[in-house]
């Protein structure tokens, strides 16, 4: 094979490892480009080119997480990692790792760890690499490895939720939910939602957002029940989409252009968070960015129902 072929043949790997640990689709697009510019200006042939290749992305991700931290802690609002369609790595034999590594919820908890931690949890326990193989991508020996694999796995595990909804229950609550959603049904909503229930924005500034987090069933289905037939009546409408792992939804503007996205996090039979991602800059790799500044005006313009 020629370098070309063997890179386009791991590419769906790089770039699973590259979000994973950056937490956003540009960075990890980035990070898997310069990987290559570097395969492809090394003057030898590694014996492995997937350990070449993976280490080389891994350690450029982890020094461009280095740098972001400090751009995530001067971040507006809450941070949410950039929404993913769908992931280019399959693997049969680590499909539940594959899908539950990526959610929201997951993404998130990873944000706890070190980069280093970051990077041996998501290479050890994501992909299954050997600690030899780990070791030679963050620069570090395998008993340091180890080291680190054990304080991410505490940190991992003191966030994880007791109980988890399997594939097709979440299927069906998500139905439930988006009718409800459609229909503007209070009650519906109410009935889907824990009582401790938080509707959670990410703007970043650059967008309208929630000032804070919305608590309790009964807020949050009240909020989403006045919201979302207003939006259609100003021809915003939302098709449902799996995002990172999870039943969710992409909204649109009359033109076809992304709005927001909106993920459903299910545990033990009821929707727990819903997190929704209006941030443009968050946006851009699913396609032209909406104006969500202008479709909030042209809300406050649009007469209410029944005037």
């Amino acid at each position: 094979m020629s370098k070309v072929e063997e890179f386009e043949a791991l590419r769906p790997l790089l770039f699973s490892i590259a979000y994973r640990i950056l937490g956003s689709v540009a960075e990890a697009e980035d990070a898997v480009q310069e990987a290559w510019l570097r395969y492809d200006g090394s003057s030898t042939r590694p014996a492995s080119a997937k350990a070449y290749l993976s280490a080389t992305v891994t350690r450029i991700s982890i020094d461009v997480l280095r740098s972001a931290r400090v751009r995530r802690e001067e971040y507006t609002g809450p941070w949410f990692p950039e929404p993913l369609l769908s992931d280019p790595y399959e693997d049969p034999a680590r499909a539940v790792e594959l899908a539950d590594s990526v959610s929201m919820a997951a993404l998130l908890l990873l944000e706890r760890l070190s980069p280093l931690e970051r990077a041996v949890f998501v290479l050890r326990e994501v992909f299954g690499f050997g600690f030899d193989e780990i070791a030679g991508a963050v620069d570090r020996s395998e008993a340091a490895c180890r080291q680190l694999l054990v304080r991410a796995r505490r940190h991992m595990a003191a966030g994880r939720p007791r109980f988890a909804a399997d594939r097709q229950e979440r299927q069906e609550l998500a139905s439930r939910f988006f009718e409800a959603l459609k229909d503007g049904d209070v009650g519906a909503l109410r009935n889907l939602l824990a009582a401790d229930a938080q509707l959670v924005g990410d703007g970043g500034g650059k967008a309208p957002q929630l000032a804070r987090a919305v608590v309790g069933a009964e807020n949050v289905a009240r909020l989403l029940a006045s919201v979302v037939p207003r939006l259609a009546r100003v021809e915003v409408s939302f098709e449902r989409h799996e995002i990172n792992g999870q039943p969710g939804a992409v909204y649109r503007d009359r033109d076809g252009k992304v709005l927001q996205t909106l993920v459903l996090d299910v545990l033990d039979g009821q929707i727990q968070t819903i997190r929704t991602v209006l941030n443009p800059d968050k946006l851009g790799h699913m396609g032209p960015v909406a104006d969500a500044w202008e479709i909030t005006r042209e809300l406050k313009r649009a007469p209410r129902q029944g005037s």
